[in-house]
């Protein structure tokens, strides 16, 4: 009986194949100091892996915030003017009837914004059919009405 392998008899068996670690490839004495040394840079690696991956992720935030900024930019409010007037009983009643109607359709409205409606009515109207509507109400004494 012939005790020495042959090659075929090495080369079919297999053989279990080891990750290669930075431990792995130098002399044992070597890496009994290197082991500890590689297995705490592991984590430091995978550490800064992660940041290196969040800091593109920063960048588009920014960036995002950026264009939100500009879309956020307003235009002014017009200025308001207070003002005071005086009109019939009857006409007065005619913008709560309106007020009213509005809130039967599921639209709540404020006197000042029917008001403001009637107006652009009338700016809509052409000239001719604005002399009209003018025309036709009573002429009535401004300022405040005499306590009764």
């Amino acid at each position: 009986m012939n005790t020495k392998k042959s090659d075929k008899d090495v080369a079919a068996k297999p053989v279990a194949a080891k990750p290669l670690t930075a431990a792995s490839k130098v002399s044992k004495p070597v890496a009994k100091v290197i082991a500890p040394v590689v297995k705490k840079a592991e984590p430091v690696a995978v550490k800064v892996a992660k940041e290196v991956k969040k800091v593109p992720e920063v960048k588009e935030v920014k960036a995002a915030k950026a264009v939100k900024e500009v879309k956020v930019a307003k235009k002014p409010k017009p200025k308001v003017v207070r003002d005071s007037f005086t009109m019939p009983q009857s006409e007065y009643q005619k913008i709560a009837d309106i007020k009213e109607i509005g809130l039967k359709s599921g639209l709540q409205v404020k006197k000042s914004e029917v008001l403001r409606a009637g107006v652009l009515a009338l700016c809509a109207m052409n000239e001719a059919q604005l002399i009209a509507a003018l025309s036709g109400l009573d002429k009535i004494k401004t300022g405040r009405p005499n306590k009764h």
